[in-house]
């Protein structure tokens, strides 16, 4: 839980994902289009990426990926973030991390 929280906390937007994973993909190809960079862990190619997994999960995120934190909060699964996207939330929540600058 430590390393999820350390990690999530050392970019403005951090994604954790599965390579392998479409729905990760979907998210992380909405960051990227809005100008976003974040930092993506990929936990199937992480030694501890099970570990990981299981905190997060701990954290309320079921499945456990993708898991997306904003500002070092957690925002939650793909579920969550489409809906802010939706309603036009996530914009802003980028901009006062810092992760946007328009």
């Amino acid at each position: 839980m430590d390393r999820v929280g350390k990690l999530a906390s050392q970019k403005a937007v951090v994604i954790f994902s599965k390579s392998s994973c479409c729905m990760c993909h979907a998210i992380k190809r909405l960051f990227y289009e809005q100008g976003v960079s974040p930092m993506v862990h990929e936990l199937d190619e992480d030694s501890r990426g099970r570990e990981m997994e299981w905190a997060l999960m701990r954290l309320g995120c079921n499945p456990a990926v993708p898991a997306v934190f904003i500002g070092g909060k957690f925002v939650g699964s793909a579920n969550n973030v489409m809906t802010l996207q939706l309603n036009g939330s996530l914009k802003k929540m980028l901009k006062d991390a810092g992760a946007l600058w328009l």
